[in-house]
């Protein structure tokens, strides 16, 4: 089913107030007091709404057992990134699950993950229909001021806790008044829910652990897993990943052909963002034992590869790998072997390729350093910019719709079908 923007805002807010009231509720009874256990003052968790969107649009092929594996993977891995983002920008724990069996850091657990999934499950697989007939209810216009004005303030006061929580908060008087008037708000509205459950509520807020966190000094550029190496690693991972997969394909398939995910230049996204991905996430694992990163790389590289097979389709209208003929594939889009692959590929790269590509990218003088480093993000938005309209004007091309505006004319010039066959052999049209 495809969704509507303005449906998936909806879905979005209803997911987050729900899971608001969950955590609202579930810190009641355990503390007998209202805390809001949202990030921001609105009631709203984000987290739940970001998750349940995310979910409702890649896992929309998923059924039964899938649809809750894969729920249960794309909650974890972002409640792991929020628990990590959270660490690394505030220095603060706003949960931890240290006291429960088979977690990690205290940000993830089996059996929450478990939970995340079954309600996740029956959210999309119910929760959906049910919410989008009561949002159709509403008369168009009156939906879509509805989405408008929960979007506004929710950006509002997403805005007012980031500048408060980062400490950049002075003279904002009128941004405090927004905050304390979203407070006053939910406090009612938590009362309420609190009413139902206790006699005794509090207005308070959840005390986030405070993490001591050593600051780095370093002359050296792009010391340690800062902004700088991750842009690095980003282009080093698409050059070697388009690289192996070319030789790759010689081998096994005896002809060469192009495994570039971009119009100019030999460079896979696919394996440029694994690689930058895998080193923010594994970077503080590193020292881990192989069966760990392999474990890890295994699943969080199979999520990856799932989701970057959904997002093609759906923004393109093509697939660039299918994987319907090999064993133990879910859809065509994974299979258990190339997972196994991704466990073996974290493991190489963390234990041999990384510490090597790490100590050569910290040679490069600071100043030159910097300056490289924003010529080539500057040259990959371009060339992605390129190649996301040269793509989606191929798909026009295919449904049959003519060359009107300027840069489709420029597309069909420079990117007509047979170059774009040249680039991408395997892309396969879904629409």
């Amino acid at each position: 089913m495809i969704y509507t923007g303005y449906e998936l805002l909806w879905l979005f807010f209803v997911c987050s107030f729900l899971g608001w009231l969950l955590e609202t509720v579930t810190a009641a009874l355990k503390q007998k007091r209202f805390v809001n256990r949202g990030l921001v003052n609105a009631p709203f968790c984000v987290l739940y709404g970001f998750s349940a969107v995310f979910i409702t649009i890649f896992g929309r092929e998923l059924n039964g057992i899938w649809l809750f594996l894969g729920s249960c993977i794309i909650a974890t891995v972002f409640e792991w990134v929020a628990g990590h983002l959270i660490e690394r920008f505030y220095h603060e724990k706003w949960w931890d699950y240290s006291n429960i069996k088979w977690n990690v850091d205290g940000y993830i657990a089996l059996p929450m993950s478990a939970i995340w999934g079954a309600l996740a499950f029956v959210f999309v697989k119910w929760g959906n229909g049910f919410f989008l007939s009561v949002f159709h209810l509403l008369p168009d216009i009156a939906g879509i001021i509805v989405v408008w004005v929960l979007f506004g303030l929710l950006a509002l006061d997403i805005l007012a806790t980031l500048m408060i929580m980062s400490g950049r908060s002075k003279d904002m008087s009128r941004w405090e008044t927004v905050d304390r008037t979203l407070t006053r708000y939910t406090a009612k509205l938590g009362h309420k829910i609190y009413s139902h459950v206790d006699k005794r509520i509090q207005k308070a807020y959840p005390q986030a652990k405070k993490l001591d966190v050593p600051k780095e000094t370093s002359t050296v550029f792009a010391h340690g897993c800062s902004f700088h190496k991750i842009v690095w690693l980003f282009f080093i991972g698409a050059f070697l990943g388009d690289i192996t997969e070319t030789i790759f394909c010689r081998v096994v398939g005896g002809e060469w052909m192009s495994r570039s995910s971009v119009v100019w230049g030999p460079f896979s996204i696919v394996w440029g963002l694994a690689i930058a991905f895998a080193t923010l996430l594994l970077y503080r694992y590193r020292e881990k034992s192989d069966r760990y990163l392999f474990a890890v790389g295994t699943f969080l590289g199979g999520a990856y590869e799932y989701i970057c097979s959904v997002f093609t389709e759906i923004v393109f209208g093509k697939v660039f790998w299918d994987y319907s003929h090999i064993p133990f594939n879910l859809g065509g889009r994974i299979n258990l072997l190339y997972c196994f692959f991704w466990g073996i590929a974290a493991v190489v790269w963390m234990k041999l390729l990384y510490p090597k590509a790490s100590a050569l990218i910290e040679k490069v003088p600071v100043r030159l350093g910097k300056i490289i480093t924003w010529l080539l993000v500057v040259f990959m938005c371009c060339d992605m910019a390129v190649s996301g309209l040269a793509l989606i004007r191929s798909t026009q091309r295919t449904n049959g719709v003519p060359a009107k505006a300027g840069w489709q004319r420029i597309m069909d010039e420079r990117f007509d079908d047979e170059r774009l066959e040249r680039i991408y052999p395997n892309a396969i049209d879904t629409k």
